[in-house]
């Protein structure tokens, strides 16, 4: 790419990124990497914390690499990949693998309930290993600007596990919006039909006998100690506050993925719950909708996301002066593949270690199927509108007659070799992870303050600055968690 060529592009975004983002795009910066370059063709040795359930999928998308070693608490749980990657060391404990099996592990990927993400980061990255964490990053607002710092202390290569993120569809609906084609931003409207799981439970339930096949202390961790229950398990932990983030958490960083990389957000100034249905002392709200608004940023004005979850319409919000008979998300004239395809489930035959076969996600009573319902942003400009779907992509333009005369402008940003495969070639040295910490950490601040939210009623006013609200002093011990004796960080 010639000077010529980087100089066109800037002319044609005009002043909007100007000293914002660098000429070659998104990830061209230094290595980061303590451990130094190894070349591609090296493989790394990777090992999880979390083995069974959402972890097989992400163990699929590391299978270039050698799989060297498996810790979950769960035995049932993860019987599927503890059968399947057979030559695997297996643990219970993920202190003991780290312990024993550390000089033979570069990386780790972390898929654990919310609670437990910051925990097993740090005390990965401690041992110089590289990490791969599921969304949302962290339980707690403190927690995800510490992994923030601490990415860059021991210089390891991270990844946050919003797989929208390094899709086409981010980068195509950023560079439309920075192109002027839909003018000034001011709102965006994203809703999901989460959560798709028990909320608004106003009881804890009551004390059964832990199975055998389950380390209760290790699954619990940071989190103080109660009674085992199978209302928790094994993953209806999201609806609960000392476990989860609730429907935020599980699809925000992912239906907002576009918003986050195309607004520039950084951090809001508030944060308002308009309502909530189901308020529970325990758990996230069986529904709810909330309002952030986000201060100008350079020569974009201010923005508010309108946030919608239990959606059981097909759509929360309807762009004025658009006849309902329109398309709202994807189709086979869309820009950017993705969508669904992101958050698919597979799984093997337990015990046979046989090759995966894909299925959508298990189906709960009452509810619709997760990849079936409606979902995905709607951002609202002075010029016209642009949606993307439940993963950040599949862009359209409305009305659709403008999408379909629309001529794509010229790409600014580079284009990702593949979620997986970004952070893998981030752990042998290459250019940082499209959802690294510096990029996922404030992006999963202010999702999580949102969830925060929904402790209380009305507006809290967010200073940044100083991690703190402003209004409601109470708000406060939200902000970071109280870990059980032996499991403190920071």
């Amino acid at each position: 790419m010639n000077n010529h060529r980087i100089s066109r592009r800037h002319f044609f975004y005009g002043t909007i990124l100007a000293g914002v983002i660098p000429a070659a795009g998104f990830g061209r910066f230094p290595s980061l990497q303590r451990l130094g370059y190894r070349s591609p063709n090296e493989k790394l040795n990777i090992a999880a914390i979390g083995a069974g359930g959402r972890a097989e999928g992400n163990l699929r998308g590391v299978e270039t690499e050698n799989i060297v070693a498996l810790a979950d608490p769960d035995s049932n749980r993860a019987a599927n990949s503890f059968s399947y990657y057979e030559k695997a060391a297996k643990y219970a404990d993920f202190r003991k693998m780290l312990d024993k099996e550390g000089n033979n592990i570069d990386a780790v990927v972390i898929t654990t309930p919310d609670h437990f993400h910051a925990y097993a980061a740090i005390r990965c990255m401690e041992r110089d290993k590289h990490i791969y964490v599921e969304k949302p990053l962290t339980h707690t607002i403190w927690e995800a600007r510490f992994l923030a710092e601490a990415a860059v202390k021991y210089k390891v290569a991270t990844q946050m596990g919003n797989q929208g993120y390094s899709s086409d569809g981010e980068r195509i609906a950023s560079e439309i919006i920075w192109s002027g084609e839909i003018g000034n931003v001011t709102e965006v409207h994203a809703w999901t039909n989460r959560p798709v799981w028990p909320q608004g439970i106003t009881e804890l339930p009551p004390a059964e006998k832990v199975p055998d096949t389950l380390d209760w202390d290790m699954w619990l961790g940071p989190a103080a100690m109660r009674p085992y229950s199978s209302a928790y398990l094994p993953f209806n932990w999201r609806a609960w506050f000392d476990f989860g983030c609730g429907a935020l958490g599980d699809i925000a960083c992912h239906v907002l993925g576009a918003a986050n990389m195309g607004l520039r957000l950084g951090a809001p100034t508030s944060v308002e719950v308009v309502k909530q249905e189901g308020k529970s002392p325990y758990t996230f709200p069986k529904r709810s909708q909330i309002h952030i608004q986000f201060p100008a940023r350079g020569p974009m004005p201010p923005v508010k996301i309108f946030w919608y979850d239990g959606v059981e319409e097909e759509r929360a919000y309807q762009p004025p002066g658009i006849p309902a008979s329109e398309p709202l998300f994807g189709g086979p004239d869309s820009f950017g593949a993705g969508g669904a395809a992101y958050g698919a489930v597979t799984t093997r035959a337990r015990g046979t270690g046989a090759a995966p076969k894909p299925q959508t996600p298990r189906r709960l009573p009452g509810t619709r199927n997760p990849m079936e319902d409606p979902g995905g942003a709607v951002f609202v400009g002075d010029k016209g509108f642009l949606t993307s779907d439940n993963y950040g992509a599949n862009i359209r333009l409305l009305p659709e007659s403008c999408h379909k005369e629309y001529k794509l402008p010229p790409q600014f940003l580079t284009r990702s070799p593949g979620h997986y495969r970004d952070w893998i070639r981030a752990c042998k040295g290459g250019e940082p992870a499209c959802s690294n910490f510096s990029v996922s950490a404030p992006f999963t601040e202010w999702v999580l303050l949102g969830a925060l939210a929904l402790h209380f009623e009305g507006k809290l006013e967010w200073d940044s600055a100083k991690m703190r609200i402003t209004n409601r002093p109470e708000a406060n011990e939200y902000i970071k968690p109280k870990y059980r004796k032996g499991w403190e960080i920071g």
